[in-house]
This record gives structure tokens, sequence and C-alpha cells, in this order.
């Protein structure tokens, strides 16, 4: 699937903008090997032979309306300056995350995470080998990025839970993603913050496991129900899976935070 989604999107791109994609590779868990049908998407880097222009972003919207809607095909576009200076200011580049193409907007998807998954993991479709691309991953500004985001994204979200969760039962079945999304992507932070290096999230449940044993079931519940199988969750669950948001986070502030 991840081979066929490229293949169509470079297809369609070289047809309607010739020469504009000068290389394509994948990130994301496809890049780690955890790829998983029915729940991953397809993450890319695509780096263009030019800055975009206003027909160019026209046909770029039309190319992303027109793919598949399930797996989501998402990627950041880098005109060749950015390609040489690996940004993590949050530009306004063009982007496309869960299916929807954006160009008016900072990109939140430029970050030190996405060039060390690149750098280490990446996936050349199109272009040079990674090695050659000279991507740069500042280790302080990869050091600060998870810690603030442990802070000003998991533990802001899930302290909005107590509220939103008033009044349902504690068996309330829930949203299927909810609980693998908040147990398992914290812990990928702290893993990043201890080793330098990117796990996917299967690998983060059992880091999660030698971490905080006591979230051992919620952590397989969440790796088996992004491998396919018949897991549910309720409001309970949820609550657990904020709890240990705040468990790691706190932890890695502890360990890491200065």
């Amino acid at each position: 699937m991840v081979e066929e989604l490229t293949r169509g999107y470079l297809q369609a791109v070289d047809q309607a903008l010739p020469g504009y994609v000068r290389s394509l590779y994948v990130v994301g868990s496809a890049a780690l090997g955890a790829w998983q049908p029915g729940v991953s998407d397809v993450d890319t880097v695509i780096v263009t032979s030019r800055p975009a222009s206003p027909d160019d972003l026209a046909q770029l919207a039309k190319i992303h309306a027109e793919m598949p809607r399930l797996p989501h095909f998402d990627g950041v576009y880098l005109e060749p300056a950015l390609a040489q200076s690996w940004p993590t200011d949050r530009p306004p580049v063009p982007f496309v995350v869960n299916g929807e193409f954006r160009t008016d907007k900072p990109c939140g998807e430029l970050t030190p995470v996405l060039w060390l998954t690149l750098q280490r993991y990446g996936i050349p479709v199109r272009g040079p080998a990674v090695a050659e691309l000279g991507v740069r991953v500042d280790p302080e500004q990869l050091h600060r990025y998870n810690l603030d985001n442990l802070r000003e994204y998991w533990q802001s979200t899930v302290a909005t839970f107590p509220s939103e969760l008033a009044g349902v039962a504690p068996d309330a079945v829930m949203d299927g993603k909810i609980v693998p999304w908040f147990v398992l992507g914290p812990a990928r932070l702290h893993y990043t913050l201890a080793h330098g290096d990117i796990i996917s999230k299967a690998a983060a449940g059992e880091y999660l496991v030698r971490l905080f044993p006591e979230y051992a079931d919620l952590a397989h519940r969440a790796v088996r129900w992004r491998a396919g199988e018949a897991e549910r969750f309720t409001a309970t669950d949820v609550v657990a899976a904020g709890n240990s948001v705040n468990a790691v986070a706190d932890d890695a502030w502890r360990r890491f935070g200065n």
C-alpha cells in the first residue's frame, strides 16, 4: 500500500507539474518498519525543484484532493533553500496532514523529530540517498522540542479530560483511537530524550511498560489495537491514559528538564 500510494502520487504530480518534485522520502511508521494497514498514514518529505507558484499550489491541491482518502498520504514540501536549512521554526510551507492539503498556516510538522527520522530511517523513493542530503539535527533543539511538546501539547490536552468526561459512565465505550494515541505518543518522546533516537508506537508500548509497569495492560491493549486486534476502550481507560501522559511527562522533566 505504501509503494502503491507513493507511485500513484508521483505519476499524478509528474503529469501535472513535470520536473516539480525532485525527491521523495518516506518517513513515519513505514520508515520505522511499523506501518499498520487501517491505522497508519503514509508520511513523506517531498523536495521540490522550485518555490511553489500559485498555479503549482492549485495543481497540488487538486492532486491531493484526488488521492485515496485512506490511508492518508501526508507530507511536507521543501523548496530547494529549505532543503538546505532543515527549518524547525514552522515556516508556512505547503503540507498535508490527515489527507488535507494546507498552504495558509505555519507548518507544525517541521520539527527536529521529523529531521531525525529522515536522517536515520528515511526511505528514498525518488532522489539521492538520505546520507547525501546533509540533514542536520541540532541535539539541543531536539531535546527542547520533546520536553516542551510533552507539556504544551500532551499534558495540556489531557488536562481537559475531567471536564470532557464529566457525566460519562466509567464503562462507556470510547473512540478506539483515543487511548492508543495518548498511551503511546508521549512514551516515544521520552525515549528520544533518553536515547536520542526514534522508536515506533509499538515499541513505545514496551518502553512505557518498562518505565511504568502499572500501565502494562493498557499499553499492551493499545499496541494490539494498532495491530488490528479487537480491543475496546472505556472512559475508565481514557482516564488512565491521561494519567499515563502525566506520569511520562513529569518523569521526563524530572530526568531531562533544565
